[in-house]
This record gives C-alpha cells, sequence and structure tokens, in this order.
C-alpha cells in the first residue's frame, strides 16, 4: 500500500493529500473487511484504533527496536541524497540524485515507522505523533538532522510521559500519549506567544522616547 501511494503522489503530486487520504481509507475498510471475513480470528479493533500498551509484546518490543535501527541506518546512508530531495526535487535532479527511488525508500521508511507504533497509539492517532514533534521543532532546528534528532527526542518524551499518564490513572495509552503531546505543542505555541509579546514591549519602549526627542 505505501509503495502504490508513493507511485500515485509521484504521478499527480497537485493531488496529493486527496490521494493519501483515498488509500488510507480504502486500506482500513479492507483490513477490517478482512478481518471479518477469517473464520476463529478475533481481534480488538479498538486496540488498533486507539492503541492499547498492554497489546504490545516483549517479541514486538524487539521487532520495534530492530525496524528502528533499520530506519536510523538507512537514513543515516542516504540522508544527503535525502536532504536534496526534501529542498529541492528538481535540484537534486540535476545533481543527478536518483529522487524517484529515494522517495519510495522514504515511503517505505515512514510505513515502517508507522507499523512500530501503531500498536502503542493506535492508526488514528499515529499521524499526530508523527508530525507534533517536527512541528515543534521546526523554528528551533537550523538544519534536517537537529530536526530529526530533536523531533525523536521529542517523540520519546511524550510517549513515555503519556505511558506514564496512561498507567497512573488507568488511560488508553495512544489518547494519553496524544494528549501529552498536544499539551506539549500548545505549551510550546503559548511561550513563542509570550516571547514575541516581550520583543514588541521592547521594541516599543525603545522607539517611543526616540520619537520624542
Amino acid at each position: 500500500a505505501a509503495m502504490i501511494m508513493a507511485a500515485v503522489t509521484l504521478r499527480a503530486k497537485h493531488r496529493a493529500d486527496t490521494v493519501i487520504g483515498v488509500i488510507w481509507a480504502l486500506g482500513m475498510a479492507i483490513g477490517i473487511i478482512l478481518i471479518d471475513l477469517t473464520p476463529g480470528y478475533h481481534v480488538d479493533l479498538m486496540s488498533y484504533l486507539f492503541g492499547s500498551i498492554l497489546s504490545v509484546s516483549c517479541r514486538d518490543l524487539w521487532i520495534m527496536g530492530a525496524l528502528g535501527l533499520v530506519i536510523a541506518v538507512l537514513v543515516g546512508w542516504f540522508y544527503q541524497g535525502l536532504l536534496a530531495m526534501s529542498y529541492d526535487e528538481e535540484f537534486a535532479r540535476v545533481r543527478g540524485v536518483p529522487v524517484v527511488p529515494l522517495y519510495f525508500l522514504l515511503i517505505g521508511l515512514l510505513a515502517m515507522a508507522v507499523v512500530m507504533v501503531i500498536q502503542v497509539v493506535g492508526l488514528i492517532l499515529v499521524i499526530a505523533l508523527l508530525t507534533i514533534p517536527p512541528f515543534i521543532m521546526e523554528p528551533y532546528a537550523r538544519t534536517l538532522k537537529q530536526m530529526m534528532i530533536g523531533a525523536s527526542l521529542l517523540g520519546a518524551v511524550f510517549t513515555i510521559g503519556g505511558l506514564w499518564l496512561a498507567y497512573s490513572f488507568n488511560l488508553t495509552s495512544g489518547a494519553a500519549i496524544i494528549v501529552v503531546a498536544g499539551a506539549g505543542f500548545f505549551a510550546v505555541r503559548a511561550a513563542e506567544s509570550a516571547r514575541q509579546v516581550v520583543r514588541r514591549g521592547r521594541s516599543a519602549g525603545q522607539t517611543v522616547p526616540g520619537e520624542a526627542a
């Protein structure tokens, strides 16, 4: 499904959001139908939609660790190409960067990341965990590498904090993690807004005496 999504979005980039939404919804629907048609197979769909830390076994943790290591190695190995493709795809093509294979690799790595965390935060909330940490780091990171490392650390902090919250108050792990991430997002935005207000106040205080003179 990830490779189909990559192929379609390469050909119709102006409608990428629509294509991704359709494939995502269709994939969910087909998965649920296949579960319904499988005899003797009963699974708690709520744990897949919203996450459940109780459904994560020791074997799953080892798989997550292995996938995380594979993702880190591949990103480090192809970092320069991914960097060039992310900032200017046409320039990357001119410089001889294999944009299409790297794009498929990027989508594949994203799919692997989703598979890693889907049991913890759920299918619906995984998008928030993948987008909130990079959005928070964007104003503070000067390079893509700093943004990736910072977002990864923030994701780990949000996950640990959310799991602690879920354990302490008997909550759904996925929802608790996203609540912590959302609280961090709004806290950072509030701090940034307050900082801008202070800067404006200082600027106004410095310009008024000059105007009076």
